[in-house]
């Protein structure tokens, strides 16, 4: 008790103490006085009354420590279309603040760490669902069934919390509740700041510890179209940090958190850490030779297009679905077979990576002839208007989008129940069923009763 009493008066200069110091809500008086200014002072000792999880989250941070407060992160300039003063303590000061806060405020302290997510797939997740009709359609008209008033649910409920959102504010200055919150990694913000910090390290603690282990990507990588937690349980990886993961080190340096401080790979390690002469980068797309999600993988080639550049500039596009590595797929292998040999042989690493691809490949011959059979019967006119009551049209759908990708995934991350039975072993079931559906179309020139 005595030491912990004492990192807290080391940290505050807490001047009353309750028993249970670790529950603010027992703290009578909260008094900061620690070269923080006097805004952030009474920030921290009201909030510690009104959201004390907030704060306890706040005074185990780095930005504790080193003195970064409330107002720091969520004061914004008067001119700001997210500036408001909703808050009893700032009314008729010169202060203006949000309770959103977006990359834009991150990069005063973080330039590199936000450069390279806006290069990264993450940053265009909220603008791609924007940008295909499809998703809003079956968001809106088909889940939400077009309900005037309901038919946002399943996309604020669902897809936007993984994906992110277009932030809108009401007329109080207030997030709307179709857009706010949500923990998305791919908001777009008031501000036009893209991307979301927080999925990952989540506020108000922010800690690397928790971005580094399975669990930060595990609340959205998971599920039948990209299961990609229980493909990592199903490899040897998963299987060893399930074995002793808990002991393993988390808070060494960027760039200092290796082999050693762990005995096999989490996610943060492969896509985004700083192994030997790698260095650390949160472009977590930068170092992957495939484009698994899409119908048909091609090759990640190219230079960025990022989703701050095509919001700024009035559109919601696309984009450059391939972003990745500026230098071309072939850099990017390169870049994680780095990863690979830091633990295993070269031949171990080329070996695997020689039979994941041609896995890839040979799921790219199944997409091939299935697309050619949609694509004919879509020209023909044998396709239902509502193509969800199709039958083709759904096994071409789960084919790429469900079975296809734990396919690709599943061999590329060493999980071979998803590469085989929840994978190949699937897809080839799939194209057989949609060839006889094909066949009887053509032949008939009709859509099945």
């Amino acid at each position: 008790m005595l030491k912990r009493m004492l990192f807290i008066f080391l940290s505050f200069g807490v001047i009353a103490f309750a028993a249970n110091v670790g529950d603010l809500t027992n703290v009578k008086t909260l008094k900061v006085d620690r070269g923080l200014t006097e805004a952030g002072k009474s920030c921290v000792e009201c909030h510690a009354k009104l959201t004390p999880g907030h704060v306890n989250d706040w005074k185990e941070s780095r930005h504790g420590h080193v003195g970064v407060s409330c107002i720091d992160c969520h004061s914004v300039k008067k001119d700001s279309p997210m500036a408001a003063q909703n808050c009893e303590g700032i009314k008729g000061t010169e202060i203006f603040v949000s309770s959103l806060v977006s990359p834009k405020t991150c990069e005063r302290c973080h330039p590199n760490e936000v450069k390279e997510f806006q290069q990264s797939g993450h940053a265009r997740a909220a603008l791609q669902i924007q940008a295909k009709e499809g998703m809003i359609s079956l968001m809106e008209y088909f889940e939400g069934r077009n309900h005037p008033d309901l038919k946002h649910s399943p996309e604020a409920t669902g897809c936007m919390q993984c994906h992110g959102s277009i932030i809108k504010l009401g007329k109080d200055k207030r997030p709307t509740a179709e857009t706010w919150p949500n923990y998305g990694i791919g908001n777009v913000y008031p501000d036009g700041g893209v991307g979301n910090c927080k999925s990952c390290h989540s506020g108000h603690k922010f800690s690397i510890e928790e971005a580094r282990k399975p669990a930060a990507c595990a609340s959205c990588h998971l599920g039948p179209d990209h299961p990609d937690i229980e493909i990592y349980n199903n490899s040897m990886h998963g299987h060893i940090f399930n074995s002793e993961g808990s002991t393993w080190k988390y808070d060494s340096a960027p760039d200092a958190w290796e082999p050693g401080d762990y005995r096999a790979p989490t996610c943060a390690t492969c896509h985004m850490s700083g192994i030997g002469n790698l260095k650390t980068t949160h472009n977590v797309s930068k170092r992957l030779k495939w484009n698994v999600w899409m119908p048909i993988s091609k090759t990640r080639e190219g230079g960025y297009e990022t989703a701050v550049k095509d919001f700024e500039n009035g559109k919601i596009t696309k984009g450059n679905a391939l972003a990745g590595n500026p230098d071309g797929s072939a850099v990017a292998r390169t870049e994680m077979e780095q990863v690979c040999v830091s633990c295993h042989t070269t031949t171990h690493t080329k070996n695997f990576f020689n039979m994941a691809d041609k896995h890839v490949e040979l799921y790219n011959t199944y997409a091939t002839d299935a697309k050619k059979m949609i694509d004919e019967l879509t020209k023909k006119g044998l396709m239902h208007k509502d193509k969800w009551s199709d039958k083709a049209f759904k096994i071409w759908y789960h084919l790429w989008h469900h079975e296809g990708r734990r396919m690709r995934q599943g061999a590329l991350m060493g999980a071979p129940d998803y590469a085989h039975w929840h994978g190949v072993f699937e897809v080839q079931q799939d194209i057989r069923e949609l060839k006889i559906i094909y066949e009887k179309r053509i032949k008939s020139g009709k859509i099945e009763e």
